[in-house]
């Protein structure tokens, strides 16, 4: 039988490859070659004799395969595995290392290895490939018969595809897909795995390739950092819009308090994204730690209400507060719901004959405090009393005392204490004067205006009784 010897003249051994890499990148050409073709899926097997069977039903390797450095055909199709054209050699140099025999078959020749000399320098030994007819120039597609490798390098090879996974697919999008994840998570470029991650909440399938990524793959495949497909996952959870997927989102972003949450929500887009989708379906109130504890009575407003809450870290509030979600509905936080329930508030106003004696007392007493301040403020009509108030916008509880043109309305229970109502009133009557709201330099001037006005008017009593007095 005529044989001719390819030199394989491979320049790099790989030495950190194991028995299963090779299988690897075996399978892989085989599942490009079942895509590009679009034939039947593979076989792989184990016969009667131990040997491994890794077959596919596309064009049948040539020997010219084996020159290859960039396949030029699997650059342009943007779902194939293989880019290099050298992973084979890499393959079968491995084989020989770890002295696994190896017959490849096609229509067009039967392949095996051997060593042999460089042609024109007897004193060098090469890995050569040995090119003989083909023993069945019928058959479909390629065949690597494998002799010498175990079940656990096939099985570890296996777990390097999302095809033998048996993974969940969640969702798809332009970008790639969304797997559900078990344990540690999976990266996979095109179904091969490249990277895990241990604080992801899913898996993912990247199928559209980024300048990083490409410039990152090695012909190894593996440790490709996060630095390089981050983007890309960022990009595919942009997309997603299924309920399995921002379920999880959803109630992954609600584990922020317990500081359980995972990576991809400590993505401010990606948490916004959930965000905005968890606001259209369902109905949700977003608040920061913080909030929790200052809001105690929003808080239970809310769950009286039928709101869920939900934690989130005080960037993300930043990022969706007064945003619209994918419905075009206002974001409910803190600041929407107390606003909405100001909006919808009635006051339960307290008439004079319905008010105590004591009250009333008080009241009638308010003529003589306009009197120190130099009379009434015109902007000012009444001053009303009512048992109930909207939410201050600063504490989250009940106000005490609000300026709402053109009248000052004061709760209640204050009105039980003399120098707690006319201290409130004095602050509302401030807000009026300088149309200012709290913690503004222009109200704390007029406060202090006022202060000052009715400090200075006492002071002046008491020197009077004091020269009485002597």
């Amino acid at each position: 039988m005529a044989v001719k010897k390819f030199d394989l003249n491979i320049e790099r051994i790989l030495d950190n490859w194991e028995v299963y890499h090779a299988l690897r990148e075996i399978i892989a050409n085989a599942l490009d070659e079942q895509t590009i073709t679009n034939s039947q899926p593979i076989k792989i097997f184990f016969d009667e004799e131990k040997k491994l069977h890794i077959k596919d039903f596309g064009r049948g390797i040539r020997y010219e395969h084996l020159t290859q450095n960039e396949n030029e055909e699997k650059l342009k199709h943007p779902n194939l595995i293989g880019k290099f054209g050298v992973g084979l050699k890499d393959a079968l140099a491995t084989f020989d290392r770890k002295e696994i025999k190896v017959l490849i078959k096609s229509k067009h020749n039967d392949i095996i290895l051997g060593r042999s000399e460089k042609n024109d320098f007897h004193d060098i030994i090469t890995l050569h490939a040995y090119i003989m007819k083909a023993s069945d120039p019928k058959m479909d597609g390629t065949e690597f018969i494998i002799t010498g490798c175990k079940e656990e390098d096939l099985y570890k090879a296996k777990e390097l595809f999302l095809l033998f996974s048996e993974k969940k697919l969640l969702e798809s999008t332009q970008y790639g897909e969304v797997f559900e994840n078990n344990s540690i998570s999976s990266i996979y470029i095109n179904g091969v795995k490249i990277s895990e991650e241990e604080n992801f909440l899913f898996s993912y399938n990247i199928t559209s390739l980024t300048a990083s990524i490409k410039k990152s793959l090695n012909r190894e495949r593996t440790n490709v950092g996060r630095i390089a497909y981050a983007d890309r996952v960022k990009s595919i959870l942009l997309q997603c819009k299924s309920e399995t997927v921002i379920n999880k989102l959803v109630t992954d972003l609600n584990s922020y308090e317990r500081g359980t949450i995972h990576d991809e929500l400590k993505w401010v887009d990606v948490a916004s994204h959930a965000s905005k989708i968890a606001n259209s379906q369902s109905k949700v109130i977003f608040m920061t730690p913080s909030e929790l504890q200052d809001g105690v009575l929003l808080v239970e407003r809310a769950k009286q209400n039928g709101y869920e809450i939900l934690t989130i870290p005080d960037n993300l509030k930043e990022k969706i507060s007064g945003q619209v979600d994918v419905e075009g509905n206002e974001i409910v936080d803190l600041n929407f719901f107390q606003r909405d329930l100001n909006n919808n508030f009635y006051f339960n106003f307290v008439a004079r004959d319905a008010l105590t004696e004591s009250e009333i007392k008080i009241l009638d007493k308010i003529p003589f405090l306009f009197k120190l301040i130099g009379g009434k403020p015109e902007m000012i009509n009444e001053i009303k009393i009512s048992e109930t108030m909207q939410l201050d916008e600063n504490t989250y509880f009940e106000a005490v005392g609000l300026w709402k043109k053109p009248d000052i309305i004061i709760k209640r229970s204050v009105l039980k204490n003399e120098s707690s109502f006319f201290g409130t009133l004095l602050h509302e009557i401030a807000h009026a004067t300088s149309f200012a709201s709290d913690m503004s330099l222009k109200f704390e001037s007029e406060l202090t205006n006022l202060l000052g006005i009715i400090t200075s008017y006492l002071l002046k009593e008491l020197e009077k009784a004091e020269m009485l007095d002597r």
